[in-house]
């Protein structure tokens, strides 16, 4: 019984932890730079910042603000990565949660069930 409620406290923890996420975004950063070819000599033009992800089996791109725009962005990238794995840990957490009350529920079942050898 102490597993399951270690296991429900740790549920617990993680559920809250996750409750407390209030922004994120899938996704990745990406720096992209230009070539300006006019003039005699070409001058590479950047960094500019792109926001970019799947969505429905395509590549969706978005031109970040240098500041605040990016800074958020990279905040809410950390935090996807956060409740990607908060997720992973709930997800085992809640298996082995399952897998501990069957045991303890079988092991009750074998307690209570009487012999079956039978006196005729």
């Amino acid at each position: 019984m102490d597993d399951i409620r270690s296991i429900e406290a740790a549920r617990d923890q993680v559920l809250e932890e996750l409750r407390k996420i209030r922004s994120l975004r899938r996704g990745t950063i990406n720096e992209q730079f230009f070539t300006d070819k006019r003039g005699d000599e070409p001058v590479r033009r950047g960094p500019y910042y792109v926001l970019s992800r799947r969505e429905g089996g395509k590549t969706v791109s978005r031109r970040l603000k240098p500041g605040e725009d990016l800074e958020q962005a990279r905040t809410d990238i950390a935090e996807h990565k956060r409740f990607s794995e908060l997720c992973t840990r709930l997800e085992q957490l809640t298996e082995n949660l399952g897998e501990k009350t069957r045991q303890e529920q079988g092991d009750e079942k074998k307690r209570r069930q009487p012999s079956k050898k039978t006196k005729s």
